[in-house]
């Protein structure tokens, strides 16, 4: 495992003996462009990097500990909202204004061009590091990205950590808009039309309230096959500014560090990236099932001292 990811860990390591004895063994399966995230031989999420539906690298079947799953199915199934099928898959990192480029509705590509570090774990721990490039409508190269992902899988929850690394040869920005950073769309049986609960670091609750505003994290939870189980949303505070939350009551939760007017919230935000410089973002999604009330509130405060 990278030593800076294992680092990263640390602080999530302090089991007591029995929660070590039961602790999932995660593994890894890469191949037919996807890298398959198991804990105990079960797929808890397919890392999808080629699909010839989707230009851009996505998260899909996500699930919670106990095998529930927790994002929409991909592609939506009988009873799912069809709405954004290939623009909301499950978890995903995507810009509407990427140096001009939309990335976000699938109008430009995000090209996998290798792993820098191939997937590997070692006990309830696994990361890797891939290169992607950002591939503009017209051909050309808008920036790269080097993406850090790790996974860490508890009995009661499952951390996914999401660093990215942008740099370019040209001058390249962000630009403001609602559809900008981390993005999940969850299953629809907890999603707030279905009875689901939405609620956020600053105890603002359902998507009208929570829309626009910035906080640490933001949750969905709710009941399936009798189970309460959900996934939190992190942005971790050494962002470039805290999120704004794209939250709507249909399923979607995104975090937003860039679109300041679009969210209401002042003037119009550019973030210029000049050669030679680079541009960091972090973020992760929480796992859970059966929490404890404020068992969120302490994971991320877990995640936000990790490599500060």
């Amino acid at each position: 495992m990278n030593p800076r990811i294992e680092l990263t860990f640390t602080a999530w390591l302090c089991f007591s003996a029995a929660v070590l004895a039961q602790r999932p063994e995660l593994t890894f399966d890469q191949g037919d462009g996807r890298v398959i995230i198991q804990t105990d031989g079960e797929a808890i999420a397919h890392y999808i990097y080629r699909d010839d539906s989707i230009p851009r690298p996505y998260c899909a079947h996500v699930k919670a500990p106990g095998g529930i799953q927790v994002t929409r199915h991909h592609p939506p199934q009988a009873g799912d909202r069809g709405d954004h099928a290939t623009m909301h898959p499950g978890i995903w990192l995507a810009f509407g204004d990427l140096g001009g480029e939309d990335f976000w509705r699938n109008k430009a590509a995000v090209r996998h061009v290798d792993f820098i570090q191939k997937p590997a774990s070692e006990r309830n721990m696994g990361s890797f590091i891939e290169k992607k490039q950002y591939i503009g409508s017209d051909g050309r190269i808008v920036c790269d990205e080097e993406f850090r992902f790790a996974v860490l899988a508890k009995p009661e929850a499952s951390l996914l950590v999401f660093e990215s690394i942008f740099s370019g040869a040209t001058e390249f920005s962000f630009g403001d808009q609602e559809e900008m950073g981390l993005g999940v769309r969850v299953a629809t049986p907890i999603s707030e039309v279905a009875g689901g609960t939405l609620r956020d670091a600053e105890d603002r609750s359902g998507a009208n309230a929570i829309w626009g505003n910035a906080a640490a994290w933001c949750d969905y939870s709710g009941v399936i096959d009798g189970r309460r189980v959900g996934i939190t949303v992190m942005s971790h505070p050494t962002n470039v500014r805290p999120s704004w939350w794209h939250a709507r009551d249909y399923g979607l939760i995104a975090a937003n560090p860039f679109g300041r007017a679009a969210m209401k919230q002042g003037a119009a935000s550019r973030i210029v990236v000049q050669p030679g410089e680079t541009f960091r973002l972090r973020f992760a999604v929480y796992l859970h099932s059966d929490t404890e009330d404020d068992a969120i509130g302490k994971a991320y405060e877990n995640y936000a001292k990790l490599g500060q």
